[in-house]
C-alpha cells in the first residue's frame, strides 16, 4: 500500500531541512589586538587569546587549527602556523597577512600547495628555541597600548632587529632587557646612560659590535678596566626593579648585556675608526689613550691575554 501524496499546505509550511554549519569561516573579532614590532606568533597568540579570556590551545582550536608539539609558552618556543592558519588568523584580527608577517618574524608559512585541495587544512606546529635564539620581554607600556584589554595584558616577547645589540630597548617608556630569563623589562630611569647612549648614538658595524660584546663580556666576567661602574649600576637597577628574580640565575649574570651596554657601544664605535690594517706599536698607545678617554677612564692597560689584543693585532 502506498503512502497518500503530501498534502500542498503541509508541504508550504513544513521546515527546510537543516543545513550543516560550515567550520569556517567564521565571525571575525571584536577586539583590536596588534602585534608588536618583531613579536614572536606564540606571543601574540598568547596576548590575542588573553584578551578574548582564553588560552592559546582554546583559540587554536575554536579556529579549527591541529596544534602538534609539545605546548609550551613563551619565551621558550615559537609556534609556526602553515598558509590556512595563517589565513584564518587574518580574518579574526582583520590585518591583512602582510602586515602579520612585517610584525611577526616567525610567521612565514610555505606557500599553499596544490596536494592540500579546495579546502586546506589549517596546522600550527609547536617548536622549542634555543637559548641564544629566545626573545625577550618587551616594554610592558607599549604592549598594553596594543593589547588595548580591560584587564592586565600578558607580557609580551619580541626579537631584537636584526643586525642590532641582544637587546631590547624602549626609549619613549624608559624601559629595556637583554636576556630572556627576566620575566619583565627593567625600567632603566636611575640609570640614564643607558637610553642617553642608544639615544644619540649610531649604529656601529655589526663586526665591531660582535667584537665589543665579546671583549666587554669578558671584562665584566673577570672584573677588569670598568668593574665598580658596572657594579655601581647593577645595584642601581636592582634597587629600582624589584621584580628582577635572584633564581635561578642570579642578575650578575641576567642584567649582564644592559650594564655593559653604554660601554659596548662606545667601544664599537672607536673599533670601527680603525684601520684596516695592523697597528703599529705606537698607533696601539694612542689608540689605547684615545679608548681610555672615550670610556672616562685615567689609563687603560690590557693584559697580554685581552680580547682587545687580539682585535688591534
Amino acid at each position: 500500500m502506498t503512502a497518500p501524496p503530501a498534502s500542498p499546505v503541509l508541504a508550504a509550511v513544513a521546515p527546510p531541512p537543516p543545513r550543516a554549519r560550515p567550520q569556517w569561516p567564521c565571525p571575525p573579532g571584536v577586539l583590536c589586538v596588534r602585534p608588536l614590532p618583531g613579536e614572536t606568533t606564540a606571543s601574540y597568540l598568547a596576548r590575542l587569546a588573553a584578551a578574548y579570556h582564553l588560552t592559546t590551545a582554546q583559540l587554536l582550536d575554536g579556529h579549527h587549527i591541529t596544534v602538534t608539539g609539545s605546548q609550551q609558552q613563551p619565551p621558550t618556543a615559537e609556534l609556526h602556523l602553515n598558509h590556512e592558519a595563517v589565513r584564518r588568523l587574518s580574518c579574526f584580527t582583520q590585518i591583512p597577512q602582510a602586515h602579520l608577517a612585517y610584525a611577526l618574524p616567525g610567521l612565514h608559512p610555505p606557500p599553499p600547495s596544490l596536494a592540500d585541495g579546495p579546502h586546506p587544512r589549517a596546522h600550527a606546529r609547536w617548536q622549542a628555541l634555543d637559548p641564544a635564539l629566545q626573545p625577550l620581554p618587551a616594554c610592558t607600556s607599549c604592549t598594553a597600548h596594543r593589547t588595548r584589554s580591560r584587564t592586565a595584558a600578558p607580557p609580551a616577547w619580541t626579537h631584537p632587529a636584526p643586525g642590532s645589540p641582544r637587546l631590547i630597548i624602549c626609549i619613549r617608556h624608559q624601559q629595556a632587557a637583554g636576556d630572556p630569563r627576566l620575566p619583565a623589562p627593567l625600567d632603566t630611569r636611575p640609570a640614564p646612560e643607558i637610553i642617553h647612549t642608544h639615544r644619540r648614538a649610531h649604529r656601529a658595524s655589526p663586526a665591531s659590535m660582535s667584537w665589543a660584546t665579546a671583549i666587554t663580556t669578558r671584562w665584566y666576567d673577570h672584573r677588569q678596566h670598568l668593574h665598580q661602574r658596572w657594579r655601581q649600576r647593577l645595584e642601581t637597577l636592582l634597587d629600582a626593579n624589584p621584580h628582577i628574580p635572584h633564581t635561578p640565575a642570579s642578575p650578575t649574570l641576567t642584567c649582564r648585556n644592559l650594564i655593559t651596554y653604554p660601554e659596548t657601544l662606545t667601544l664599537a664605535k672607536t673599533l670601527d675608526q680603525l684601520p684596516p690594517h695592523p697597528l703599529t706599536h705606537t698607533h696601539e698607545t694612542v689608540f689605547l689613550h684615545h679608548l681610555a678617554h672615550r670610556l672616562h677612564l685615567h689609563r687603560l692597560a690590557p693584559a697580554d691575554h685581552d680580547l682587545l689584543w687580539q682585535r688591534l693585532r
